[in-house]
């Protein structure tokens, strides 16, 4: 959820200002716009402090990849906003063939690794919000409750652009709503929540051993969830966790 886009330096000062609908971030006193030539505004001081901070450290052209705050605010502004049925939706369905739901049947000492690691979120979802999610064995769909999908739902449009922006992240990487809101309501922290998430590919690299490929592009998922999760937290619904600064 990023756009393209190309600039070479010009400035010498960057700062922050607070204007009625949130924090600017100014380059010689112009405030900066999206991609999409819109206003880049700010929910946080803190946010927008970090990616003043990105501003001041390119050097000759801007390099987008090194920008990740300022990325993934121009992601909430130019994208989220303009699909965000689309995107409450699509995050909400996830509720409905949640990972954490899912046990194998065999190995039996997987399946106690599974159980022992999601059927806390199982029932913290229950207790925080109501939703009674069913669990089973194997990879036949489960019929979920209606009430558990509608409260689950009704969490995810909750979110503002920004939040929303940072949890599609934390949902799509993890493959699972309810870890998504352990991590944004404070339950778990994002380092445990992909942990968990990983299950049954870290039991796969024990009996197998580790694809060099393969940890490489987990390692990138892995930062890009802990980016998201402290997106998520700068944007004030949560504190951020440490180990992912």
């Amino acid at each position: 959820m990023t756009g393209g886009w190309t600039l070479k330096r010009f400035w010498t000062d960057v700062s922050v200002e607070a204007t009625q609908a949130g924090f600017a971030v100014t380059l010689d006193g112009r405030m900066i716009r999206t991609p999409g030539k819109a206003a880049f505004l700010v929910p946080t001081r803190a946010l927008a402090q970090l990616v003043a901070e990105e501003w001041r450290a390119q050097q000759g052209e801007v390099r987008p990849g090194s920008m990740p705050f300022t990325r993934s605010i121009n992601s909430a502004i130019d994208t989220l906003s303009r699909h965000r049925e689309a995107v409450v939706a699509d995050l909400a369905g996830y509720g409905g063939t949640d990972l954490v739901c899912y046990r194998a049947e065999v190995p039996i000492d997987l399946r106690r690794r599974q159980e022992g690691g999601w059927d806390p979120l199982v029932r913290w979802a229950a207790q925080r919000y109501g939703a009674h999610l069913r669990t089973g064995l194997g990879v036949l769909p489960i019929t979920q409750p209606d009430d558990a999908l509608q409260a689950l739902a009704a969490e995810v449009a909750r979110q503002d652009d920004y939040q929303l922006s940072a949890f599609h992240d934390l949902v799509v990487l993890s493959g699972s709503l309810v870890l998504a809101l352990a991590v944004t309501d404070g339950f778990t922290s994002p380092t445990e929540a992909w942990d968990l998430s990983r299950i049954d590919e870290n039991w796969q690299i024990e009996q197998w051993g580790a694809d060099e490929e393969a940890q490489v592009l987990a390692d990138d998922k892995r930062a890009a969830f802990l980016h998201a999760a402290r997106f998520h937290a700068l944007c004030g619904k949560a504190v951020p966790d440490s180990t992912a600064r």
